[in-house]
């Protein structure tokens, strides 16, 4: 195997084929309300990822019912992962995410659900409930790691540091959790050596599935007034690709990997205009790792969880 795909993680775990369907359940998140700053991560639309029937006016199970209508007509025997996705979806007292996650699993279909959060923003009486829960069915917590960078984290203006990633994760391992990170490759700052250095890190960690995106200037956000006043280098998908592969090569080898690329609607993306579709971005990756030989976890280093 030239790297753990999620598709081959899914079959695993499943004897359906199975579709994440994402919720905008109408949350927002710490460092924008004020509690802990403002404005957000300055790379942050999340209109750039929301697909359109998520929409935080309709409920959670209006939300599903919509997104199972779109891929029912290819795949009437389809089931359904539940995706808490826009912004943070821990960030309410118990009660309240417990009726949310709850509406979600008793849509049909609806064979689990997947916490998009931050790691600043789980304590131990959620987790308690969410362990209790998948018993039941599958949860899977992901995480925005972004970066391991404590810099880079001020300077996205993330409010947290790596050591609060650290716990996160490692609590809801603890539990049997199926646990997600989400990194960016190309921040502003970060060499691709750095990059690369960084699935040291990952990997040392008990983290299950990872995604994996590029850099990109979204319209409406502060780092687009940044990029703007000042550009900086982002990655051509040459040098990404190359990045990929060797980030890929330092991996642990059973962490599964979701995503290499985000695809942003041309009209919100600024930078960079790669005209690539992620399938085919994907494509190149695999074939690269052919052509070299090269595989996923080769020069990873041995840690507890291999």
């Amino acid at each position: 195997m030239i790297y753990y795909d999620y598709g081959t993680w899914l079959r695993r775990h499943f004897p359906f084929k199975v579709q994440k369907l994402s919720i905008d359940a109408g949350f927002t998140c710490p460092n924008r309300d004020g509690r802990i700053g403002v404005g957000g991560c300055i790379y942050c639309n999340n209109q750039s990822f929301n697909p359109t029937y998520c929409n935080p006016a309709r409920s959670v199970r209006e939300q599903l019912e919509e997104g199972k209508r779109f891929f029912s007509r290819k795949y009437p025997e389809m089931k359904y992962m539940a995706y808490f996705q826009a912004f943070t979806n821990t960030y309410s007292d118990l009660e309240t995410l417990r009726k949310l996650y709850e509406e979600a699993l008793d849509v049909e279909d609806v064979v689990g659900i997947i916490i998009g959060t931050r790691p600043d923003c789980i304590d131990t009486t959620l987790l308690d409930y969410l362990q209790d829960l998948n018993t039941h069915t599958m949860v899977t917590i992901e995480y925005g790691i972004e970066t391991t960078n404590d810099n880079t984290l001020r300077l996205i203006n993330r409010g947290h540091n790596f050591d609060c990633t650290r716990r996160a994760v490692e609590m809801t391992a603890k539990r049997g959790i199926t646990v997600g990170g989400h990194i960016i490759l190309g921040l502003p700052g970060e060499t691709a050596e750095e990059s690369i250095s960084q699935a040291a890190t990952i990997s040392a960690l008990p983290i299950d599935i990872l995604k994996i995106h590029q850099m990109q200037i979204i319209r409406g956000t502060k780092l687009a007034k940044l990029y703007e006043a000042n550009p900086f280098h982002l990655y051509s998908p040459e040098e990404y690709i190359e990045v990929i592969v060797s980030y890929l090569e330092h991996l642990r080898d059973d962490i599964v990997v979701e995503r290499f690329a985000s695809q942003s609607p041309k009209g919100m993306l600024i930078a960079p205009q790669w005209g690539l579709k992620n399938y085919e971005l994907t494509n190149l990756i695999v074939n690269k790792m052919r052509r070299e030989d090269r595989r996923q976890g080769s020069l990873a280093i041995k840690s507890s969880f291999s």
